[in-house]
């Protein structure tokens, strides 16, 4: 019987990241957390702005005549995953692995696979992710924290692309 937590291994072991990017992607977090809802939508609108075709991939959005940065449901949507991104990568180092509820990632690879994401939309998405985070947090980003987001990015990543089937 499956678990409520499915947990997949990384490989690396303890190297894979290191404790000073753990504490990057968890000062850099405590940072934005109460803010949470105005950066995922800024992560969302930066994303959009880069590839704007990106829009059709949400029906909540095609089916609607509001404006992006009034939209509720983008809000909670943008909200949501830019908190499970987050929540992710500050767990990956504490537990070894990339951590998300088992029909989460399930629903997440179902989701991106039958609106055909492919790998330069995760790499719009990191991008976006990435100026996001810098633009969030200011005089602290530095080439380090890229490097940390981006690894704890790049983890999660392999974990959707695994239920992308």
């Amino acid at each position: 019987m499956m678990s409520s937590v499915e947990i997949l291994k990384v490989e690396g072991g303890e190297s894979w990241f290191t404790e000073e990017e753990e504490g990057l992607v968890s000062k850099s977090w405590n940072l934005m957390k109460k803010d949470a809802g105005e950066w995922g939508l800024k992560f969302f609108l930066k994303i959009f702005e880069i590839a704007p075709s990106a829009q059709k991939m949400f029906s909540f959005l095609r089916e609607s005549n509001v404006a992006l940065e009034q939209n509720a449901k983008l809000k909670a949507h943008a909200k949501s995953v830019f908190v499970m991104t987050c929540e992710a990568a500050v767990e990956l180092r504490r537990s070894g692995e990339v951590v998300i509820r088992e029909s989460s990632l399930k629903k997440l690879g179902g989701v991106h696979l039958k609106y055909g994401v492919v790998d330069e939309h995760f790499e719009v998405t990191k991008y976006a992710l990435l100026e996001t985070i810098k633009e969030a947090v200011g005089e602290m980003w530095t080439p380090e924290m890229k490097r940390a987001w981006s690894v704890a990015y790049h983890h999660l990543v392999a974990a959707i692309k695994t239920h992308m089937k």
